[in-house]
């Protein structure tokens, strides 16, 4: 009588499958290194990539208030005003309040901050060109549109 022998059941052994079949951490797993990768080649274009990424969303809006950026980037509307005043202090875009409904406030980029965003557009066009070859940016931006379904 021969009995087949298993590794035990421990909490190490379940923990590796569950981060292994865990559609939630590799999709962070995913965009952490994808990010990464992105801040390095574009390090040198006076943006960070998060930076690129907002200022990206602003200058595209049609509409352009803190609210439906917010929504739009997946952010609750107080961790998003702080990243804007970073830009704002910085002079790349400005915050004001919208004159008929005092609670609502539009955000544009300034001229300085569209300037700088049209120069890093290059860095970021090389930088995605080289992820490309890695990585079928398609189903990245597949992968996107979907879970805004979730």
């Amino acid at each position: 009588m021969s009995k087949r022998m298993h590794s035990p059941k421990t909490l190490r052994t379940d923990a590796r499958v569950a981060l292994e079949a865990c559609a939630g951490w590799n999709a962070r797993l995913a965009a952490r290194r994808i990010s990464q990768f992105l801040e390095q080649r574009m390090a040198g274009s006076g943006l960070t990539f998060a930076q690129f990424g907002l200022m990206a969303e602003i200058a595209s809006a049609a509409d352009d208030t803190i609210t439906a950026l917010a929504e739009r980037m997946g952010l609750d509307q107080s961790t998003l005003s702080r990243t804007l005043r970073t830009l704002e202090g910085d002079g790349l875009a400005e915050i004001a309040i919208v004159e008929s409904d005092q609670r609502k406030r539009m955000v544009w980029l300034t001229e300085k901050g569209a300037h700088r965003l049209e120069a890093s557009l290059v860095s970021w066009r090389q930088a995605h060109a080289e992820l490309g070859k890695i990585l079928s940016t398609d189903l990245v931006q597949r992968l996107a549109l979907e879970a805004q379904k979730i």
